[in-house]
């Protein structure tokens, strides 16, 4: 009775282990015959979700039932992982199978449970598509990039470049997601460029998780992303001071921003703002929603460079005969 009670646990523990075994497969791990395991396996079908794919497919498990062994760490899962590629596993003794099917099984249940919760992120998150993609024809490369940040693991990606419309393929360390508007961006290490880069995600056409470790060092998004008003990094220092109007200080006063800036509350219910940026043109695309609620102030050369802007558009608008 307990060789049997042996043998009905290391079937479980093989099917963990190795998904898609076979009778015979099994037969042989238990050091026993192809019958006995069809036998076997009807009396674990009452208890065990164990499920056959087909004739040649061998077996499996339905949904997530799961055999836990010891708590084992995962330096020593990866090194039973390694084991059976260094020595001669036929010299070792025969408990050898039990103890290796024991960590392979956990290891394997748990980065299955692992990618599936990476995928159920992945796919709750909504992000714009370019408008000349077809919607639903784009893989979702934020689960290998996610998996990628969280293993601290070299992805290597099929990138665009838009400015001169090239495609590279390029070694990344993912560090940051970076949401903006309906658009994500990574935040990681080019090994071709050698330095930090930030990566448009929708620009990327393929993405492969390595096996190659990376190190973040002594690298900091804070400063990295310090005085950027959204993704454009600049080199500039430029210190703006805006006036809005009471109409719309209620709603800049709760705009969720990246930057710190100065508020203060005006007499009529107005609002200055003031922030220093690195770069002024997603800032000034952003003031131009608001229209005439918005008056820049300083620097005086933005003020110059906005009443230029206003009137080409005005008279771009006051030529009807050109429609």
């Amino acid at each position: 009775m307990t060789e049997k009670l042996i043998r009905l646990l290391r079937i479980l523990q093989a099917i963990q282990a190795n998904p898609g075994i076979s009778a015979k497969e099994l037969a042989l791990k238990c050091g026993t015959t192809v019958r006995t395991i069809y036998r076997d396996l009807r009396i674990l079908d009452r208890v065990a979700p164990i499920m056959n794919e087909g004739y040649g497919k061998g077996y499996r498990f339905i949904g997530d039932f799961a055999m836990y062994p010891l708590d084992f760490t995962e330096q020593e899962a990866m090194l039973f992982c390694m084991l059976p590629a260094l020595v001669d596993t036929s010299k070792l003794p025969t408990e050898f199978d039990s103890a290796y099917d024991k960590v392979i099984s956990a290891h394997t249940k748990l980065k299955t449970r692992n990618s599936e919760i990476v995928e159920n992120i992945a796919g709750i998150i909504r992000m714009g598509i370019p408008a000349y993609r077809e919607e639903g024809k784009d893989p979702n490369l934020l689960i290998p990039i996610i998996e990628a940040i969280l293993d601290g693991r070299t992805i290597q990606a099929q990138y665009h470049t838009l400015t001169n419309n090239q495609i590279t393929f390029r070694h990344i360390d993912p560090y940051y997601l970076v949401p903006r508007d309906q658009r994500f961006y990574l935040i990681g290490y080019c090994h071709l460029q050698q330095k930090v880069r930030l990566f448009r995600i929708s620009r990327f056409l393929d993405v492969t998780k390595t096996n190659a470790v990376f190190d973040m060092g002594d690298f900091n998004i804070t400063q990295y992303m310090k005085n950027t008003w959204s993704i454009d990094r600049g080199e500039e220092h430029i210190h703006f001071k805006v006036r809005f109007s009471e109409k719309v200080a209620p709603y800049i006063k709760e705009e969720e921003m990246f930057v710190r800036p100065r508020m203060t509350d005006l007499v009529n219910g107005g609002l200055l703002f003031e922030v220093t940026l690195n770069s002024s043109r997603e800032f000034l695309m952003w003031l131009y929603q608001f229209g005439p609620e918005a008056e820049v102030l300083e620097p005086r050369e933005y003020r110059r460079q906005i009443r230029k802007q206003l009137l080409v558009w005005l008279e771009r608008y006051e030529d009807e005969e050109a429609l």
